[in-house]
């Protein structure tokens, strides 16, 4: 006869078992790649925002590695100043729409549809996003700062 010890060992068990099972939710990788799997931005070259001041593809023979994932370059120049400081261009909230995740989701971006904000890169969905974005752009900023962690913890 099973007694209360052996019983209370038994939920213990089952409980782990249970706990291996059930994969923990998982946010959104990182680093959004969209139909380029495995590289970031569409293909764009993030430096390119900064010098040119606009979107410019980069090329499939200039890449660098990144957090796991191939950013592409217009030029060499670029991917160099990109591998020596990432983090200054790489787009804010890795690369997925800005308006989105300040509303604590996450959405492809167009490449055409970005802003440089104090010197950092945020993407949108679209030119009607940035437009409704651009009304308030601080306030957006913050609510997805606040936001992206638990996005990429997946709560």
């Amino acid at each position: 006869m099973p007694t209360l010890k052996h019983l209370s060992y038994l939920v213990v068990f089952i409980g782990l078992i249970l706990g291996a099972a059930i994969p923990a939710r998982a946010g959104p990788p990182e680093i959004y790649t969209g139909a380029y799997e495995g590289v970031a931005i569409n293909g764009y070259d993030p430096v390119a925002y900064f010098t040119e001041n606009r979107p410019v593809e980069g090329s499939p023979d200039i890449v660098h590695e990144w957090k796991g994932v191939k950013w592409r370059f217009s030029s060499a120049e670029n991917r160099d100043m990109f591998a020596a400081n990432p983090e200054k261009f790489a787009p804010q909230y890795g690369g997925y729409c800005a308006y989105a995740v300040s509303y604590g989701s996450t959405a492809t971006t167009d490449p055409s549809a970005f802003s440089i904000v104090d010197n950092k890169l945020y993407l949108n969905y679209s030119s009607g996003v940035k437009a409704r974005w651009s009304k308030d752009i601080p306030g957006y900023i913050s609510k997805a700062d606040a936001n992206w962690p638990r996005i990429l913890a997946g709560k």
